[in-house]
């Protein structure tokens, strides 16, 4: 499956879970799915658990999550009292943003 076709199955509408990237326009999101496997949750086991999930959106998390990081920009900002700080920003224009 190519890259577009597997970005296509993350929807972002403000209308369903709050604006959050999810899976196919369901109520499944990647933070969902990342909480889950990062928590000892096997691929597999949600795989079971939401059956409307398929393989290739496992894929799709992995590589919307990819692009977003690829396009991080940690940039050092100074304070007035001379400390500094870093702050994180991300402009993707190639992910999913509409509905």
């Amino acid at each position: 499956m190519i890259k577009q076709e597997l970005l296509s199955r993350i929807t972002v509408n403000p209308q369903v879970m709050l604006g959050k990237p999810t899976i196919r326009g369901m109520r499944i999101t990647l933070e969902q799915i990342l909480l889950a496997l990062a928590g000892g949750v096997s691929a597999q086991e949600l795989l079971d658990d939401y059956p409307e999930l398929e393989p290739a959106d496992f894929q799709a998390v992995f590589l919307y999550l990819a692009q977003l990081v690829s396009e991080e920009q940690v940039l050092p900002i100074k304070l007035s009292s001379g400390a500094g700080i870093y702050a994180s920003a991300v402009k993707n224009e190639s992910l999913p943003i509409g509905i």
